[in-house]
């Protein structure tokens, strides 16, 4: 992590405060997270005695304490403890907490001089002593060096007498997957591919327009797009279809959840075209053919764009989800590494189909999820409705449609393709949702539940 300027957390994670009492742990937390998100052993204390003080019920307190960030780490929330933390064994049951709960830990050090410390203790109401912080200091700096080993996922160390009053934390909205504020309506929108005229045409049925072709698209009634992932590869015009979706998406017309090609162009433009896939190659040529300066701007727009958007999206009071890839209910909300691969890349059974391609879990036969989960990454001839899910990739690079979910309405909207703009080389001539067919069901699925009534 940088060593100055504004701090990052992901969210959810734990966020374990470390410092001698007097470093300024609890002022920081108060200025930099919402009150509701800070589990304090002192409020602790003060709830099980009347005095936060109170060293006697301490076991209770910090016991009550790992409750109650366990629990909120398992709901999916953002959790800071405030304690001080300074003995390894203290940090050793938090990462045990975030283990379980399958989330980052990140350390916060707060290393502030003895003397300020001491200062600041003199000052409050309840003083721990000079004895105390030290004792509390000289623990911190033995342990201080092996800090980064312990399993914490990032360390931040703040140093000097003015470090926690000049540090910024910042939770990126990027991190945010919980948009439940957001109530829609929206029209979610399948795998684009670069195939710009289709996704024009079909912004267009919707009721989307726009005052001129930089500007971006608008629904009169104040309806949003939101996108699946996969803008890019394969298709006849990746720059203008990403640049419509960037410029929607940066006017608060639309959202978007990154596909595995976004995150594949950018490892490939990276590393060089020779480690890129065929359909990724056809990107990296239209982005050449463009002037040098709208080529720079385009890729710099586009690292920046990428850099911005979540995993997975959580929308309308928790009753949609979007993911790429799809989302289990173990992972809703989560922006862990392994919450990220499944929404961005989905999760596969290790062999390969008869194409020669990676064998797909089909995920949504055991969803038991609240949201109903729109998705794409699998193209499918129809919209393809299991339970509370529904794929909406219908292959318009293939040959097939561009489709489109209006929610809450739950009506389809689909243009068809102009052509075939690309064929797999690894795969038989037979068309869109010819892969569909070589899913595996996951290890003890149910069989697969139709959609109710009310979601067709």
């Amino acid at each position: 992590m940088p060593r100055t300027g504004s701090l990052e957390v992901p969210s959810p994670c734990l966020v374990v405060m470390v410092g001698p009492a007097g470093s300024g742990k609890s002022t920081l937390c108060r200025r930099s997270f919402h009150p509701d998100e800070i589990v304090s052993t002192d409020a602790c204390r003060a709830l099980l005695s009347g005095d936060e003080g109170a060293q006697s019920v301490s076991a209770a307190a910090f016991a009550m304490a790992h409750r109650l960030a366990e629990e909120r780490l398992r709901r999916g929330l953002l959790t800071v403890f405030d304690a001080t933390s300074v003995e390894p064994g203290a940090r050793r049951s938090l990462l045990a907490i975030a283990a379980r709960c399958r989330v980052p830990a990140v350390a916060i050090v707060l290393d502030a001089p003895i003397d300020t410390c001491v200062a600041r203790d003199r000052r409050r109401e309840r003083r721990v002593g000079r004895l105390v912080i030290e004792r509390q200091a000289h623990r911190l700096a033995r342990g201080l060096p092996r800090l980064r080993s312990e399993g914490f996922a990032s360390v931040r160390v703040l140093r000097g007498a003015g470090a926690a009053r000049r540090a910024r934390i910042a939770v990126p909205p990027a991190g945010r997957c919980d948009r439940s504020d957001a109530l829609g309506p929206f029209d979610v929108v399948g795998d684009v591919h670069g195939c710009a005229d289709e996704l024009t045409r079909l912004l267009r049925d919707l009721g989307y327009r726009r005052s001129r072709s930089a500007a971006p698209f608008r629904h009169p009634a104040g309806r949003r797009a939101v996108f699946v992932g996969d803008l890019v590869d394969r298709g006849p015009d990746v720059v203008r279809a990403a640049r419509i979706v960037m410029r929607m998406v940066a006017g608060g017309t639309a959202l978007c959840v990154p596909g595995n090609h976004e995150m594949s162009l950018v490892e490939s433009l990276r590393a060089g075209a020779a480690s890129a896939s065929p359909g990724t190659v056809r990107t990296i040529l239209q982005i050449e053919a463009l002037r040098p300066g709208a080529r720079r701007r385009f890729l710099s727009e586009f690292e920046q764009f990428l850099r911005r958007l979540p995993p997975h999206l959580i929308l309308d009071r928790g009753r949609l989800a979007v993911a790429h890839a799809g989302i289990t209910e173990e992972h809703l909300g989560r922006t862990t590494p392994e919450a990220c691969r499944i929404a961005i890349y989905g999760r596969t059974t290790g062999t390969l189909d008869r194409f020669g391609l990676p064998v797909r879990v089909k995920w949504a036969s055991v969803y038991e999820g609240k949201p109903l989960v729109v998705y794409g990454h699998t193209p499918v001839e129809e919209p393809e409705w299991i339970g509370r899910t529904v794929n909406i990739d219908t292959g318009c690079v293939y040959g097939g449609s561009l489709t489109a979910l209006r929610y809450p309405e739950m009506e389809i909207r689909s243009v068809a393709a102009k052509r075939a703009y690309y064929r797999p080389r690894r795969s038989l001539p037979a068309g869109v949702g010819l892969r569909a067919g070589t899913r595996a069901l996951p290890v003890e699925a149910p069989t697969p539940r139709p959609a109710p009534a009310s979601l067709r």
